[in-house]
């Protein structure tokens, strides 16, 4: 077998995400641990920043902070969009083992052209599932949430019951709605504060912020000075939207002020900062070349900007190419504070400590991602003429990638009929970054071979695949009015 099967299975062994924990110094003379600070940008694309390329759009703070640290151009989100992106980082975990798979249900779309029944959705990590902010917390770490949780409902709990000490969220308690605040957009700089008043208050201990922005997430918002510079600028070959152009400089503008902190109060050093995104850009920004949006498995729904600063661990001005996915950053932090995981706590990601150390790979061959369900809307060059997705499964192995879609593969012969029933797609991203060339009838053996592996790790995390029938399928029938 492959070393990617062994790779799954070994996610199942618990273990210190380091690797042999280094003899640790005692005293006073033992070194402070680390600050953690952790950025997360809401719904923000990797041709977004400046810093990737974008022609329109300024964030001078992340070109900074990119120069600074090691940027990470193969990075994904663990999901399509928020809740479940956001479960998987929290939990170090994938869909397939806390089914947070979308945001509200796993259904939505008209119900009579969803061929499957789709598997049930979780609204959020349960008590019982440990977060990255409870493990810090118990080693040690003064832990606080500046901005969206959006891991609660029914299934789930509020952040201070999962490790968070501080809590604060001056968007609540409809985050997303309009509003006529011009000092602070999407409330970036009133989080950043609340933010920068919990580092100062425990400067002298160590600290874990986790700073999830609503920016840029629809209703667009931005300083009035902030709009009419982008309205002033002449429009970009791939960016123009000055209101989005805006919203992002404000929220960058927003990073400045936190990291400009850090600096003052002398603790940039001894931090690490990782700053990314939670899933791919709308519609309102072109990710160009990638393929889709926020809400698809294609590139553009998942591939995400990521920086990491950590004066003295990372070389500054650095890149790395190695795929890696936000579940890597709970081993990650375990890694850095020197923690071990939590008993009986299953970590599915890989400690991105030796990468930023200089290493150029790590010990697994495969990311993965698993998607039950239907979401509405379509997406840029999208598969589907009416869902963003239907129930997929997808592997990305080297420059590999190849979907699983599972409407042909339980309904139309499987395996044995994929040379026309549609079900996989493959493609080379070293080629074809934009995934426009399906592969999977001419390189029929690398097909098989990640198919083969995809289908292990199904196996491995107890995957949930819908395999139902949906009796209300009717193509033909008109579908509902939107309301």
């Amino acid at each position: 077998m492959r070393r990617t099967f062994f790779a799954a299975i070994a996610s199942l062994v618990v273990v210190h995400p380091g690797g042999l924990r280094p003899p640790v110094a005692q005293g006073a003379d033992a070194p402070k641990k680390p600050n953690i600070v952790f950025i997360l940008a809401d719904d923000l694309g990797w041709k977004d920043v400046a810093y990737q390329g974008s022609d329109f759009h300024e964030t001078p703070n992340l070109d900074a902070l990119a120069k600074q640290g090691m940027v990470f151009s193969n990075a994904y989100a663990g999901a399509g969009n928020c809740a479940p992106s956001r479960a998987c980082l929290l939990s170090g975990q994938y869909t397939s083992r806390h089914h947070v798979f979308a945001v509200g249900d796993t259904n939505r779309g008209p119900k009579n052209l969803m061929r499957l029944i789709p598997i049930p959705n979780k609204s959020g990590l349960p008590p019982a599932q440990v977060t990255m902010a409870e493990a810090l917390k118990d080693a040690g770490y003064k832990t606080g949430i500046f901005g969206k949780w959006h891991l609660g409902g029914k299934d789930g709990a509020a952040p201070s019951t999962q490790g968070f000490d501080t809590v604060f969220d001056s968007r609540l308690p409809n985050p997303n709605a309009k509003r006529d605040e011009p000092t602070d957009p999407k409330g970036a700089y009133s989080l950043t504060k609340a933010a920068c008043e919990f580092i100062e208050a425990n400067k002298d201990k160590p600290f874990f912020v986790y700073l999830p922005h609503h920016a840029i997430h629809s209703a667009l918002e931005a300083r009035p000075e902030s709009f009419k510079k982008f309205q002033a600028k002449n429009a970009g070959t791939q960016h123009k939207n000055a209101l989005y152009a805006a919203c992002l400089y404000d929220l960058d503008d927003a990073v400045g002020v936190l990291l400009r902190k850090l600096d003052e109060l002398k603790l940039a050093d001894n931090t690490l900062v990782v700053f990314t995104s939670d899933n791919g850009g709308t519609q309102q920004s072109s990710q160009e070349p990638l393929r889709g949006n926020k809400g698809c498995y294609y590139e553009g729904g998942v591939r995400e900007p990521f920086v990491a600063r950590w004066p003295g661990v990372i070389k500054p001005g650095t890149t790395s190419a190695v795929p890696i996915i936000n579940i890597d950053l709970f081993p990650t932090f375990l890694a850095a504070v020197g923690a071990d995981v939590p008993k009986g706590k299953i970590l599915d990601g890989e400690s991105l400590v030796p990468l930023f150390k200089g290493e150029k790979s790590l010990k697994r061959d495969a990311i993965f991602w698993h998607f039950p369900g239907y979401l509405d809307d379509p997406v840029i060059r999208g598969r589907d003429p009416v869902f963003r997705t239907r129930p997929v499964s997808v592997i990305r192995e080297g420059d590999w990638k190849l979907h699983l879609y599972h409407e042909e593969w339980q309904l139309d012969g499987g395996k044995n009929k994929l040379a026309t029933n549609k079900a996989a797609e493959l493609y080379n991203l070293a080629d074809d970054i934009g995934e426009r060339k399906d592969l999977s009838l001419k390189n029929v053996a690398k097909r098989d071979e990640l198919l083969g592996d995809l289908l292990k790790w199904i196996e491995v995390t107890k995957a949930p695949v819908p395999t139902e029938k949906n009796p209300d399928y009717k193509p033909d029938a008109a579908p509902p009015k939107k309301k």
